[in-house]
């Protein structure tokens, strides 16, 4: 499944998140590490979600 996410530059790194997915966000240090950490978060909220509705 695909998700949009969006992406934000700061003096302290970059921020992401998933707009369609409450409270999923992640960070990284360079501009390719953030979209690969938030990623993992993906990932991460859907397996925890699949663990409630179980």
């Amino acid at each position: 499944m695909k998700y949009s996410v969006t992406l934000a530059g700061s003096d302290e790194g970059w921020a992401v998140w998933c707009d369609s997915l409450p409270g999923c966000r992640s960070q990284g240090a360079t501009r390719e590490e953030a979209p690969a950490n938030i990623r993992e978060a993906i990932t991460e909220y859907r397996e925890a979600q699949a663990g409630l509705t179980c």
